[in-house]
């Protein structure tokens, strides 16, 4: 069995990092990778792994219909209109995570979205600038690969970008993990039973620009 791999009640190799959860298998079956260009699910994505600093994705994961529902399907204009009584409401959720430095950043994240969009078309547009040239990348996708990269270049220079126009919660190593569910790298191990599905869907999506 290579390294990084774990076999399915299915038969099925996947990576490693779902853990056999049912949820979080189904995560990685059916999300995680997948290239996307919605506005709403990059910024809903942005302000989820912010909550996740210092905590599990499964915890989060676990908790996202619960977040969805707090910050208004995660419409960053909607959000951007929260007030400050919004925010103690929030610190009061016992469903989501009660942090007010991420309340407000995923807050103030949505006003920066809504500037973001009027000078790039679309947050699609401005993410997607940043996707490596294939020959940046590594030439097999293994779990000693993949352990020693947490950030690369390009999620470096997007962090900087996001942290420039003003943006918080965005450094590097949680802006690959951005890169990675949102399908601007195909980052499933060499033997996991999607990775090839996600290498065709990637070579036919169509990027924003």
């Amino acid at each position: 069995m290579k390294e990084g791999l774990i076999k399915g009640e299915d038969g099925k190799m996947r990576c490693w990092w779902h853990g056999g959860d049912a949820l979080y298998r189904d995560y990685h079956d059916r999300e995680w990778g997948r290239p996307c260009d919605d506005d709403i699910r990059l910024y809903e994505k942005i302000c989820l792994e912010g909550f996740q600093a210092g905590l599990s994705w499964l915890t989060i994961l676990r908790k996202r219909e619960n977040f969805r529902k707090a910050f208004a399907g995660f419409d960053f204009e909607k959000v951007a209109r929260f007030t400050q009584k919004d925010a103690a409401r929030l610190l009061k959720d016992e469903g989501i995570v009660r942090h007010r430095g991420k309340i407000e950043a995923a807050i103030n994240n949505a006003q920066k979205t809504c500037d973001l969009i009027d000078e790039c078309g679309s947050l699609g547009a401005f993410f997607w600038q940043f996707e490596p040239d294939k020959k940046a990348r590594p030439k097999k996708i293994d779990h000693k690969t993949l352990i020693a990269m947490p950030e690369t270049p390009e999620s470096i220079a997007l962090s900087k970008a996001l942290k420039k126009r003003g943006f918080k919660f965005v450094g590097p190593t949680t802006m690959y993990a951005h890169m990675q569910a949102m399908g601007m790298v195909n980052d499933h191990l060499e033997g996991c039973c999607v990775r090839d599905e996600i290498e065709k869907i990637r070579s036919k999506f169509k990027r924003p620009v």
